[in-house]
């Protein structure tokens, strides 16, 4: 293959770094803050290099779309796509009961490895409702997710509402003992609760939508 700049020598070691301990591809904006990089047009330009030059394959049109050709230091490259579970449907909207027991897993999909890297902890799930729809996730999407316990606030989740058996998809704010639950919907108001009453499920990885 090419000889690369340093430049993007240190962007691919990032990537192969980030893969590495994440399981799934990292975006521009991850790649423009841990290289320290101006701007993200610069990051563009570079990843556009190191696609011609044989070291990635990217998917302009996902927000995760890389994928390592040689799978990174000296791995054998993984599968184009990877199944992993569908549990059901979250709620983008109001919170609506967990699904039940005997249906989740039933049902699987496949994926672009270069979304969900090698599907390790994830699993994916249906949205229903437009809670979140100013963030592009829309009525009928699917929602990867990385089974965890924890969130920064900001970050997009599915928690339990415990005392009412409840799940939801929102953004996670934790303010002092309350928990707030915020909706990408300038016509929807935020969900206050305990702290106690919230559970941590998962967090978004991507958003996989089928045209047609």
């Amino acid at each position: 293959m090419r000889e690369l700049s340093d430049k993007q020598q240190r962007m691919y070691d990032f990537i192969v770094e980030f893969m590495d301990d994440n399981s799934y591809p990292p975006t521009i904006r991850d790649i423009q803050a841990g290289c320290k990089i101006s701007s993200t047009s610069v990051v563009d330009y570079n990843l556009r290099a190191l696609t011609e030059k044989g070291y990635l394959n990217r998917n302009a049109e996902v927000s995760r779309g890389l994928q390592l050709v040689h799978g990174g230091r000296g791995r054998p490259a993984m599968p184009e796509t990877v199944t992993i579970p569908l549990l059901g449907t979250v709620a983008a909207g109001e919170p609506f009961p967990l699904p039940t027991a005997d249906a989740q897993g039933s049902e699987t999909v496949d994926l672009p490895q270069s979304i969900t890297g090698t599907g390790e902890n994830l699993y994916a799930l249906r949205i229903k409702g437009e809670s979140m729809i100013d963030a592009l996730i829309a009525d009928g999407d699917l929602v990867i997710m990385e089974q965890t316990s924890q969130v920064e606030n900001g970050q997009t989740a599915a928690v339990r509402l415990k005392l009412e058996d409840e799940t939801t998809l929102k953004r996670f704010y934790r303010e002092g003992e309350k928990i707030r639950l915020q909706p990408e919907n300038s016509h929807m108001d935020p969900i206050m609760c305990d702290a106690t009453n919230v559970e941590v499920l998962s967090r978004l990885v991507a958003v996989w939508r089928f045209i047609g």
